[in-house]
């Protein structure tokens, strides 16, 4: 059963008619949540498929895209205005290649979308921080099947680590100290490889930590112990991504190359 969050506050919407409908989608290994322009965060549920509960995108990637497919008209598309071709934003974990952004394509193509933009997962965290993105900004995002450690420079990503582990493999011969261990040799990676300072620079202002694990004090104290440097979890870590999707759809919907008509005013 879907089971949609509590709604927001009242703000003045972005209308919700045919020409202005935009969705931005967050398609995670363990939750999918969507952002519809005008009604706000509708659809935090686990990424999951009927029949036969099957689970279309594992570890960051799009394994089964018929099943995608199905799962996002299913939960998506019957929210949307009956007949619109929205514009899309969806998140996208670092260092992923063409092929999965060809997916990505292939399974939204169900919403009939005008024009699909792919934006790294890091860069929306940091947005729905309100970083300042003038500055070197590292993120670390550990999320249920993925850890990614971004750094990010005037907004774009300069160097980026990821390692097929995360939060639900907790308990099953994994022990928080390991999850923070793989951050911590990431970084450590990025500092060696790094012929400029800008890691070290974004390490010492302190990094970002999104994601699920931003949720569990015994992991952000140990990896605070280990990386000897402040970490700042964003508000609602969980769902910085797709915030931040939310605000990139808001500049992209503006924009010519989208092919979306002018904003109402």
């Amino acid at each position: 059963m879907d089971t949609d969050i509590a709604a927001v506050p009242r703000r003045r919407p972005w209308p919700l008619c045919r020409p202005c409908c935009c969705v931005a989608l967050d398609l995670g290994s363990a939750r999918t949540r969507a952002w519809v322009a005008g009604r706000g965060l509708v659809l935090d549920v686990p990424t999951v498929t009927f029949p036969g509960a099957v689970h279309p995108v594992r570890r960051g990637d799009i394994v089964d895209v018929p099943g995608a497919a199905r799962m996002i008209d299913r939960l998506v598309g019957r929210r949307l205005p009956r007949l619109t071709r929205p514009l899309v934003v969806i998140t996208a974990p670092v260092l992923s290649g063409p092929g999965h952004r060809e997916r990505v394509r292939a399974a939204v193509r169900v919403l009939r979308p005008r024009s699909v933009l792919t934006v790294p997962g890091a860069r929306g965290v940091a947005l729905a921080a309100d970083a300042d993105l003038s500055l070197p900004l590292l993120v670390v995002d550990i999320g249920a099947q993925l850890i990614e450690v971004v750094l990010l420079v005037d907004g774009a990503v300069f160097d980026a680590r990821r390692t097929s582990l995360g939060t639900a493999d907790l308990g099953d011969g994994v022990a928080p100290a390991d999850l923070a261990g793989t951050v911590v040799t990431m970084i450590d990676s990025m500092l060696r490889q790094d012929p400029t300072t800008l890691v070290a620079e974004a390490l010492g202002r302190g990094a970002l930590l999104a994601g699920g694990g931003a949720l569990r004090p015994d992991l952000v104290h140990r990896l605070t112990r280990e990386l000897h440097s402040p970490l700042w979890p964003v508000p609602a870590p969980h769902t910085a991504a797709i915030r931040g999707a939310a605000r990139i759809l808001r500049s992209a919907h503006a924009h010519p190359s989208t092919g979306a008509a002018p904003r109402p005013v």
